[in-house]
């Protein structure tokens, strides 16, 4: 059976405890793991800490941290205290992130993206095991430190995010798993397919790599306005936020669309914008409507042979009582 979690909202909240409220509130409707994205607001670190010291079984963790903004070596110690903080129930997820945020945010040339995340997988891992390291890689060589403190006795799983079909094939090689995120059905089971290349390329175990997809939902009685704040959200991420997200949907067969939209975001007509999102893409990427339509939308992707893992998502203009709702309405007991 398919595992559901919470993606929390992207989108800035009022404090820090309404997040760690909604985590507590995910345990409590028996969500495995909640899920902190970390964009140009509130660093993930302080915040899964604050959610590791107010809950007890849910599990936790980044999706995601980017490659580029903390060495490898100070996303392993972070991992390592994490671990320590929530007695073993830290996963981590990471991935380049997006040239938008890459160097306009952090101001760092966005060189490398997969080279580069290979090598935190591999560098997180040789720190996260305690022994000394030395790594001889083509971005980073490091040598003769280890860590300070024992290392966490409970290991630290990495999980990498992707879209591509080289970045999902990267994460079936060498992370413990793969986070998804803006497929349609049809598109998230062809990447499933370099998934599984990657677990050939690299002799593993499919057991071994936990799939985890994202998927922005809301669940409302007032059915329309959960589609509008879905479509707000769509908009945002496909106008605002680099290419990615449009070359995704252009893989999946939306390519008109997905020009369309960013075109008319570019241009200032957020109404455009909107406008062009059809039903049809908004229901192939999102759980959006009434509790009982947005339960239906979910449950075509948790039934996809190789999905774990779905974290309900959020749209960015909700409001902490519709996140509140729709955290209810899909909790697994649902």
């Amino acid at each position: 059976m398919t595992d559901r979690s919470l993606h929390l909202p992207v989108a800035a909240q009022p404090s820090i405890e309404s997040i760690v409220d909604f985590a507590k509130r995910g345990e409590e409707r028996g969500y495995e793991y909640a899920w902190l994205p970390e964009t140009w607001g509130r660093d993930a670190p302080t915040v899964l800490t604050e959610i590791a010291r107010e809950t007890e079984t849910i599990g936790l963790g980044p999706s995601i941290v980017n490659v580029y903004s903390r060495s490898p070596a100070l996303i392993g110690q972070t991992a390592a205290t994490l671990q320590e903080v929530s007695d073993g129930r830290f996963r981590l997820g990471v991935a380049p992130s997006g040239p938008a945020v890459i160097e306009g945010w952090h101001g760092v040339d966005f060189d490398r993206p997969l080279r580069r995340t290979r090598e935190y997988v591999d560098i997180i891992r040789e720190v996260l095991s305690g022994e000394t390291v030395n790594y001889d890689g083509d971005i980073f060589s490091l040598s003769g430190f280890r860590l300070r403190c024992d290392p966490p006795e409970e290991p630290v799983l990495i999980d990498a995010a992707g879209m591509g079909p080289k970045s999902v094939e990267l994460a079936g090689r060498f992370a413990d798993g793969w986070h998804a995120i803006v497929f349609t059905p049809e598109g998230l089971e062809e990447r499933l397919e370099d998934l599984q290349r990657g677990i050939e390329l690299g002799d593993r175990d499919p057991d071994d790599v936990r799939v985890t997809f994202s998927l922005t939902a809301c669940a409302l009685e007032d059915g329309e306005r959960a589609r509008e704040l879905a479509r707000e959200h769509m908009a945002f991420y496909v106008g605002a936020m680099g290419t990615y997200y449009r070359e995704s949907l252009s893989r999946q067969g939306y390519e008109e669309e997905a020009h369309e939209i960013a075109a008319a975001w570019a241009s200032g007509d957020r109404e455009e914008a909107l406008d062009c999102i059809s039903d049809e893409l908004l229901d192939a990427t999102s759980a959006a409507g009434t509790p009982e339509r947005a339960r239906e939308e979910l449950q075509k992707f948790a039934e996809i042979d190789g999905v774990d893992d779905i974290a309900v998502g959020f749209p960015r203009g909700a409001t902490t009582e519709e996140i509140e709702t729709t955290i209810d309405a899909l909790a697994p007991e649902n």
